[in-house]
């Protein structure tokens, strides 16, 4: 894990986590297109990821953000037809590209379940997608249980691996069946953003702060950065800290 200390930016609530996050995403994305770069960003699903796509789509219009510039890549994902609405993917996209065009050659979504290939095989085929490519910024959302992407503790999918991509079947919430990044590879990312809402998250979150390697986000860390965004009631079995003004 990286030695950077993780930064805690705490929410009034889910409405505001998301609206901030999104603000504070759009600065990121512009300020990684300086010098013509393609932004390489991974993004999560869930329903604060989705509210913080939401808000960020509204903000595009008018600001530096060059659409055609971002490389967007998924955490994880469920195994399920295309047109599945459990899937991550096509809500965010649907989210996005309400509001601007994305560069289909720079968009890639994790494989979905319409053939007659299992997760594994197509893991092994995003694992070639993806090739040495590292993530300017890495988004993930936190489970109960402090899963991360479709890492779940005490599962064969949190055991060590040299793999990018891997399989992962009967995880213990449904689908079984998913495709997910592994803790190294979301660990080279330049940048990790946790977002997370709600008490039912504030024993993993703390666990997860204090370091317990018993949970996969408790082994999550970007190279150079890593972020938690979480609301009030996410945060509250936090200590709080005075600072000096």
């Amino acid at each position: 894990m990286s030695g950077v200390q993780p930064q805690v930016v705490r929410h009034a609530d889910g409405d505001d986590l998301s609206r901030s996050a999104a603000v504070r995403l759009l600065a990121t994305l512009i300020e990684l297109q300086g010098n013509d770069r393609v932004a390489q960003v991974c993004l999560t699903g869930g329903r604060i990821a989705h509210a913080v796509y939401a808000s960020l789509g509204s903000l595009v219009e008018g600001s530096a953000l060059d659409p055609s510039r971002l490389e967007l890549w998924w955490g994880d994902e469920r195994f399920l037809p295309t047109d599945d609405p459990e899937r991550n993917a096509g809500p965010t996209l649907a989210l996005l590209a309400g509001h601007f065009a994305l560069d289909p050659a720079r968009t890639h979504p994790m494989p979905s379940a319409d053939g007659v290939i299992d997760a594994d095989a197509s893991a092994a085929t995003y694992a070639k997608e993806l090739g040495d490519t590292r993530f300017d910024l890495c988004l993930l959302g936190l489970g109960p249980d402090g899963h991360v992407a479709s890492i779940f503790p005490n599962h064969p999918s949190s055991e060590p691996t040299t793999q990018s991509v891997i399989g992962v079947s009967d995880a213990p919430k449904p689908p079984p069946e998913r495709i997910s990044l592994t803790i190294p590879t979301i660990n080279e990312s330049r940048e990790v953003w946790f977002l997370v809402s709600g008490t039912e998250k504030s024993n993993a979150l703390a666990r997860a702060l204090a370091g317990d390697s018993s949970l996969p986000a408790g082994r999550v860390a970007g190279r150079e950065r890593t972020l938690w965004l979480v609301d009030q009631a996410a945060a509250s079995e936090l200590p709080y800290f005075d600072c000096p003004a």
